[in-house]
């Protein structure tokens, strides 16, 4: 489950939910805007800010982090990131840190180094699990709180949650998506059950066959045509590209034609062509595409281990799959990159079949190409 998503979804369309939970009046959150900035000199990005939009120096600015898995270097990375943004940027504001925690359990505190910072004001450290009970009448605590919550009560939870927000909230629109966005939360909990019986479960569906919901709809597609002439141009390369491939061009002259890198063009290629494959043969080839396209993404340490993992397995599929995702759950960063990998494309109105995966892509040349000498390989390069 990619707890940090899910709370970093939240906070962008909710960000009065974050002033809540560190029991500040939520409307504040209009103040502020949920961004992420770059340290230049060293290429990465702070993620997770919350940045003053007026010219308030009372005003403190926010790095949230959400960490729900023990990581003995976070507050290292944390105070680090910190202080370069301090440097790079000289703030008018000053700092706040909040460190959102499932429980106690999954914190090191490193005492050592940071006692003085941790036991400040400018520090809050959030325990999920230890908040009142008081605070469940905060409709944005109760739905972060829906992360944590046990699987056999989540359904009960997120269907009080729906009723609360029909109940304090008047803008339609943020109904359907704070409604739409509990139902995420619930799939990612349960990931067995389908997202029909998940709507069953919530009462979904005859939620939306209500007058109420009907009108929201109407409002959505409203809303939603604007953007979607703003997509057009991107839905009409996508359909271009997957007739190129058809015709058996080659990347450099489709990236060329359209006015497209050649890395986004053989990312877009190798999405049209997982199309096609079995979801296992999905989680195989994306791995593969990480351990040869992202390959810093894995330590030596992890290289070492994943070699002794996949050596004694089958050439099943289905078998080299549930390896695979068994141990990326243990890596968040590998996680999630996994995670945009198998992010589906748009459908494409009438796409022709024959567009749709390239020549390459036959269902025998996967099949030879997916399997576990595939991954030695790719693991050993």
């Amino acid at each position: 489950m990619k707890t940090d998503t899910i709370f970093y979804s939240l906070f962008q369309e909710f960000p009065s939910f974050f002033f809540e939970l560190i029991d500040r009046p939520p409307d504040e959150a209009a103040a502020y805007e949920f961004t992420s900035r770059e340290i230049k000199q060293l290429a990465f990005r702070i993620d997770g800010l919350f940045l003053p939009t007026t010219e308030a120096p009372e005003k403190p600015f926010y790095l949230a982090e959400v960490q729900f898995q023990p990581d003995p270097d976070l507050y290292y990375r944390i105070f680090g990131e910190l202080f370069l943004y301090l440097r790079q940027y000289k703030p008018v504001n000053p700092w706040r840190v909040v460190v959102i925690y499932p429980n106690r359990r999954i914190e090191h505190e490193q005492m050592l180094q940071f006692q003085e910072l941790l036991t400040s004001q400018r520090v809050q450290r959030i325990y999920l699990d230890e908040l009142p009970e008081a605070a469940d009448r905060s409709l944005g605590v109760k739905i972060v709180k829906l992360v944590i919550e046990p699987v056999e009560t989540a359904a009960e939870q997120a269907r009080q949650s729906i009723a609360m927000a029909r109940q304090q909230l008047s803008d339609p629109i943020v109904i359907r998506d704070l409604i739409n966005l509990i139902e995420t939360i619930i799939v990612y909990k349960l990931p067995q059950k389908s997202r029909e019986e998940i709507a069953a479960m919530l009462n979904l569906s005859e939620l939306r066959q209500t007058r109420f919901y009907q009108e929201v709809k109407q409002e959505g597609l409203e809303e939603g045509l604007e953007q979607g002439l703003e997509q057009g141009e991107w839905q009409a390369k996508l359909e271009a590209i997957r007739r190129m491939i058809a015709f058996g061009m080659n990347l450099e002259t489709i990236a060329q034609l359209l006015d497209l890198s050649v890395e986004f063009v053989r990312q877009t290629i190798h999405k049209i062509q997982r199309e096609s494959m079995s979801l296992p043969e999905q989680q195989i080839d994306s791995f593969i595409e990480l351990l040869t396209q992202q390959r810093s993404l894995f330590s030596a340490a992890q290289l070492a281990e994943l070699a002794q993992l996949i050596e004694p397995l089958s050439d099943e599929s289905d078998v080299l799959s549930a390896a695979i995702s068994s141990w990326v759950e243990n890596y968040d960063s590998i996680q999630e990159a996994q995670a945009k990998l198998l992010e589906p494309l748009p459908p494409i109105a009438k796409a022709s079949e024959t567009a749709a995966v390239s020549p390459e892509s036959s269902e025998s040349q996967m099949g030879d190409r997916l399997n576990k000498q595939a991954l030695k390989n790719a693991i050993s390069l």
